[in-house]
């Protein structure tokens, strides 16, 4: 990730704003000395890294984020699911929803408390760091989309002086009901970005029509090729068979395999040169 790349004034989508968010999605797995170094490497010389142990029954064991900062702009990345965690996370994903702290609508319990557990830090590293009007984006993978979805949310609703100026995710689960969807997409158009990779199978989860998807859908099909328009029923069926059939051969589930964020990144690493 460069800031060179990174145009901090458009709030439109880039390209290299997807590439680079990824990158950051992938460094939150690593450990705290990893994130802070590698940020710094990218131009980012305030960085910290958070985690706090989650509470039960939600059956993840903690919460990961990292805050990074330079004098253009501050990254919000999200941990994701371990891959070794996700069969587990999958069969706990039908969790019941909450109100929303907000208001408005209601939420995953499970994604809220997870977010509930590290917001606070998070929040506290945000204002700190922002001390020159610095551009604010978010990113996660995997639960980690959904956390960064909730917290750009969050401190929108809680403080409209810190709407995000972009975000990102990568494989995304659904978070919310209609409403809090819709009062999502309302104060994020333009601005939020949900990548779907072929058969990711944790976009899929928790079901429809109770939980809903919130932003403009980047979908990457089959062939490797992203495109911002919704393919129709009968195209999304015959792409994701030609997924299927593609990796019949290798190793584990096309559905997992197409979930992890490697898999992101070589695609977008690929179309962005």
């Amino acid at each position: 990730m460069t800031q060179v790349a990174f145009d901090h004034t458009t709030t439109s989508y880039g390209l290299p704003h997807a590439h680079c968010l990824a990158q950051a999605a992938a460094l939150a797995y690593k450990e705290p000395d990893e994130v802070v170094a590698r940020a710094a490497e990218w131009g980012f010389p305030e960085a910290s890294s958070f985690e706090v142990a989650h509470r039960p029954p939600f059956p993840l064991q903690d919460t990961e984020a990292f805050v990074a900062a330079s004098d253009r702009m501050i990254v919000v990345a999200f941990r994701g699911t371990e891959p070794t965690e996700l069969r587990d996370w999958l069969s706990d994903a039908n969790a019941p929803m909450v109100p929303h702290s907000s208001g408005r609508g209601m939420v995953h319990f499970g994604f809220a408390e997870a977010l509930d557990a590290i917001y606070p830090q998070v929040l506290d590293a945000v204002t700190a760091a922002r001390t020159s009007g610095q551009t604010l984006w978010f990113t996660g993978h995997s639960l980690g989309g959904a956390l960064a979805m909730l917290a750009a949310a969050r401190m929108h609703f809680d403080d409209p002086g810190l709407l995000a100026d972009g975000v990102y995710t990568f494989g995304q689960p659904r978070t919310g009901d209609g409403e809090l969807s819709a009062a999502y997409d309302e104060a994020f158009r333009g601005r939020m970005f949900r990548f779907v990779n072929n058969n990711d199978v944790v976009p899929q989860l928790p079901p429809p029509p109770v939980y809903r998807h919130v932003a403009k859908e980047m979908y990457i099909d089959s062939a490797g090729k992203l495109g911002d328009k919704k393919p129709s029923l009968i195209g999304r069926a015959t792409d994701s068979l030609r997924g299927h059939t593609a990796d019949l051969f290798a190793p584990g589930s096309d559905g997992i395999r197409d979930h992890f964020i490697k898999s992101y990144l070589t695609v977008l690493g690929r179309l962005a040169g």
